[in-house]
């Protein structure tokens, strides 16, 4: 009993205090051993608490063999079952099984190599709480780790605190709780500000490297146009208190801007012509409105499904949508031609769109003058207008691509 050691599966959680370690002893005492503990591959799988309470108490405890073929979905079934963790200390557990540059699968293989995302909906968290506590795990001193695991820090305070030096972190973990809390909310603020002044340094250069790339003007009118604006669109996180916006990722234009390009620009699309037009969730009605100042009436849309949830207030998004718009007289496909109104395909970098959209849209209609907006490099058969595309009216061979950057006009 005394050369048993724990499995690195079981050590995914934090050991009971003393003074619970010890009232487990005296149920022990009072009523048995209950449960036994589970021996895998020579360790202890589940049963640390009570071990080391059948030692405290001086009495012989009762061991069985594992005999399943998911240790890991055993131990977490177990203990999530038995425990009240917090969201922090979840975290702290899902960010350990997640396999990462080093984590359990150097020990173990097959159930404990899991994705962050499988992760963290089986310990029924956010990525987000996973992320954090994977970089606390990273950069935390063993003193913060310790803390989160115990439940005294929650992951987003010790996300912040991760980024001082082992020292420093220590040094505040001896103060009370609200002074921890201040410390990192003080942290978040001033990494925000750091952030929102790259940001802004970046849009300046996206800004003035696209106003070559970028004409001011287009020189013809088009019968298809297909178009991804970047939405500015901010939400609050209620957990850490930072705002979150696509300008995390590219600039961002303000509606009144998207909805006055096409005359900025000199018309771009024909008397008869057909729009496509991606609109996310919160922004659908900027996106009709968009629509109809360019000029068109709104007949239909397509829906792209991402196949995994993201953020959202009244629901987690995971769907995009194609806003189609026509104006005059033009041609709507042939009878049976129309592809299914839902395409899923998995999310890729941030704002990329599938390339099977562009596809359909060449099928339905070829051999016709198409123009992209808003585009980040140039697609083969189509003229292409943005900051990142390399040539506004660029037909290079067919390739594939994404649509990650956006672009602003000068």
């Amino acid at each position: 009993m005394d050369d048993l050691r724990p499995h690195p599966l079981a050590e995914l959680f934090p050991m009971l205090s003393d003074k619970e370690t010890a009232e487990l002893a005296d149920d022990i005492c009072t009523y048995g051993q209950r449960d036994p503990i589970v021996l895998h591959e020579d360790m202890i799988l589940d049963g640390r608490n009570r071990l080391a309470a059948c030692r405290f108490a001086e009495i012989e405890p009762h061991f069985v063999d594992y005999d399943g073929d998911d240790p890991l979905g055993f131990v977490l079934s177990k203990n999530l079952h038995r425990r009240h963790l917090t969201e922090s200390q979840r975290a702290m557990v899902a960010a350990r099984i997640v396999d990462w540059d080093r984590g359990l699968n150097q020990h173990t293989a097959g159930p404990a190599n899991l994705q962050t995302r499988e992760a963290a909906r089986r310990l029924s968290i956010s990525e987000r709480a996973v992320a954090a506590a994977r970089r606390i795990h990273e950069h935390g001193a063993a003193e913060l780790v310790e803390a989160i695991r115990e439940g005294r820090v929650s992951v987003h305070a010790g996300e912040a605190l991760s980024e001082l030096e082992h020292e420093a972190q220590i040094e505040v973990l001896r103060r009370e709780e609200r002074d921890i809390v201040a410390r990192a909310k003080a942290i978040r603020e001033a990494r925000q500000r750091a952030r929102h002044t790259v940001r802004l340094a970046h849009m300046e250069m996206v800004a003035e490297r696209g106003r070559s790339a970028a004409p001011g003007k287009v020189e013809r009118i088009y019968p298809v146009v297909y178009a991804d604006p970047p939405w500015r669109f901010i939400v609050r996180e209620e957990a850490t208190g930072r705002e979150k916006s696509a300008e995390n990722h590219y600039p961002t234009m303000e509606t009144e801007q998207i909805a006055g390009l096409l005359a900025e620009l000199g018309g771009v699309a024909a008397r008869d012509a057909v729009l496509f037009l991606w609109a996310t969730n919160p922004m659908l009605l900027d996106g009709l409105r968009t629509l109809q100042a360019w000029g068109f009436t709104y007949v239909h849309h397509w829906i792209w499904d991402k196949e995994v949830a993201g953020t959202g207030y009244w629901g987690r998004d995971r769907h995009e949508l194609l806003l189609i718009g026509r104006r005059g007289d033009a041609v709507a496909p042939l009878p049976g031609t129309q592809p299914e109104t839902v395409h899923r395909e998995r999310k890729g970098p941030h704002s990329a769109k599938p390339d099977w959209f562009a596809e359909q849209i060449e099928r339905l209609y070829p051999g016709i003058a198409k123009i992209e907006l808003f585009a980040r490099a140039p697609r083969a058969g189509w003229d292409v207008w943005g900051f990142e595309a390399e040539k506004a009216s660029a037909r290079p061979p067919a390739r594939k691509r994404g649509n990650a950057g956006k672009a602003v006009p000068a």
